[in-house]
C-alpha cells in the first residue's frame, strides 16, 4: 500500500501543532485538518509543489510504502526506498539526550558526512 504519511514529516520538522501551523501558511481549516489527521488520499501537484517547499522535502518524503504480504521480504521492489522506519525519528529523540559538550562533535560528524 502507498500513502501519504504527513505525521513523519510533521514530527521530523518538530511541528507540534500542524493545524495551526498549516493555517497560518495559509491553508484552509479542512486542508490543515485533513494533514495534521493525516488523512489525505490525492494531492493536486500545485499542493503537492506547496508542501514540499514548506517542509524543505521532495515528494517521496510525504509517501510511505507498506508491503502486502508477498512482497514483504521482496528487496529488489521498485518502491523499496519508501518504505519507512522510525530511525529518524528516533534520532532527534535520542539527540535531545545527548550531552552539550558531545553536540559539537556531532554536528562535526554530520557535516563532514554531508559534504560527501
Amino acid at each position: 500500500m502507498l500513502r501519504y504519511n504527513f505525521k513523519r514529516i510533521l514530527k521530523l520538522r518538530r511541528i507540534d501543532k500542524p493545524f495551526s501551523y498549516l493555517v497560518k501558511q495559509g491553508y484552509s481549516d479542512n486542508f490543515a485538518t485533513r494533514i495534521s489527521n493525516n488523512r489525505v488520499e490525492r494531492l493536486n501537484l500545485d499542493d503537492l509543489l506547496k508542501l514540499c517547499e514548506l517542509f524543505q522535502c521532495t515528494p517521496n518524503d510525504l509517501m510511505e510504502w507498506i508491503p502486502g504480504e508477498k512482497d514483504a521480504n521482496n528487496t529488489n521492489h521498485p518502491l523499496i526506498c519508501l518504505k519507512r522506519d522510525n530511525k529518524a525519528i528516533n534520532l532527534q529523540e535520542m539527540l535531545n539526550k545527548v550531552p552539550l559538550d558531545k553536540i559539537a562533535e556531532i554536528e562535526d560528524l554530520i557535516i563532514k558526512q554531508l559534504k560527501e
